[in-house]
């Protein structure tokens, strides 16, 4: 079966919404300066102009910090827009909110050639945007009193332009694969599982702990037409339900093989022990015979949750079953009154 190629972390990242990829950029920031003493996302409504701060210090905003501005939008990022979030730093420090950025760098997907070249002339750019300010209709700008419109253009024209900077994206992923939460975001291609294991026609050593269990619970139901293997073999309803369970053992055994040949150790294992830990209360409850405590455990096992891994993609509903005859064949759970576990 050919399976569709994964998409690029570049085209998964520009199918972000605003909210997602201003996580995407806090989760990348830290990898930037190991100095920062903590990153937090301020984005929303009221935000003056900040999405991501991260603080040199511990007097946050009124000490040294840097802004990452995050700006998803379906095209480039232009000069036009960035000057409109300059003009917003710039009055959230007139009026109080905090002081200048040592650094404020604008994170977007695709950085348009206008503030390319715009930041490439740092000293240009503030006279212009200086100018700009007095004749500017931006409500941010005009809604000030006379005396505060005097110091956004006179702290503007005392800033260095250099502050400003944008980001490369492929220098952002490189980062940002540094980080724990790299994988949960680009889970890497796996080969697609092979076909599960058929079992034998009789029943291997390996298997006879989990088979004997299972006998019992046939003797104990059907105990004058079911209690030996012969009689389980022609029996209508036991003989089709001991060759399901062994099914169901040989998928969780080729799921268990293919976690240990395409993915690190201890895959395979955290399934086993999620679905232990769904059913074994199950398991030691109250049950009139085996046959309903089998049930009642398999039943568990199927609609228990896993952990969210790029291993558990892969298990399928008969590898839950197959789990469950997995630990009766390590003594971890048993069908039938009298065994215990």
């Amino acid at each position: 079966m050919q399976f569709p190629a994964m998409p690029s972390p570049e085209k998964i990242v520009f199918g972000y919404d605003p909210d997602e990829f201003e996580k995407f950029v806090e989760e990348w920031v830290p990898t930037l300066d190991n100095l920062y003493v903590r990153v937090e996302r301020q984005g929303g409504a009221g935000d003056h102009g900040i999405d991501v701060a991260a603080f040199l210090t511990r007097q946050g905003l009124e000490g040294p910090w840097h802004n990452y501005q995050c700006k998803r939008y379906k095209g480039t990022l232009a000069w036009s827009t960035a000057a409109g979030e300059i003009r917003k730093m710039f009055v959230g420090v007139v009026t109080g909110e905090f002081i200048v950025p040592e650094q404020y760098t604008f994170v977007a997907p695709s950085i348009g050639p206008s503030l390319r070249q715009a930041l490439l002339r740092p000293e240009r750019t503030r006279r212009e945007f200086v100018e700009s300010l007095r004749e500017t209709t931006d409500k941010i700008i005009t809604d000030l009193d006379p005396q505060l419109r005097r110091e956004v253009e006179e702290l503007a024209a005392s800033t260095s332009f250099e502050m400003f900077e944008t980001v490369n994206m492929k220098k952002m992923l490189e980062q940002h694969k540094t980080t724990d939460f790299w994988v949960k975001r680009f889970p890497p291609e796996t080969p697609p599982r092979p076909a599960v294991m058929e079992p034998p026609e009789e029943p291997e050593p390996r298997e006879a702990r989990y088979v004997q269990r299972l006998l019992q619970v046939y003797a104990e139901r059907w105990p004058t037409d079911a209690s030996t293997p012969d009689q389980i073999a022609q029996h209508p309803k036991a003989g089709s339900h001991l060759r399901h369970q062994r099914e169901a053992f040989f998928s969780a055994e080729s799921l268990r093989r293919f976690g240990e040949e395409a993915y690190p150790a201890g895959h395979f294992e955290a399934i086993v022990k999620d679905i232990y830990d769904a059913v074994v209360d199950v398991a030691r409850d109250d049950h009139p015979t085996g046959w309903k405590r089998l049930h009642a455990v398999t039943s568990q096992a199927i609609s228990a949750g896993l952990t969210q891994t790029i291993f558990a993609q892969h298990v399928r509903t008969l590898d839950r079953t197959g789990v469950c005859h997995h630990l009766a064949n390590e003594n971890k759970l048993t069908w039938c009154e009298g065994e215990g576990i």
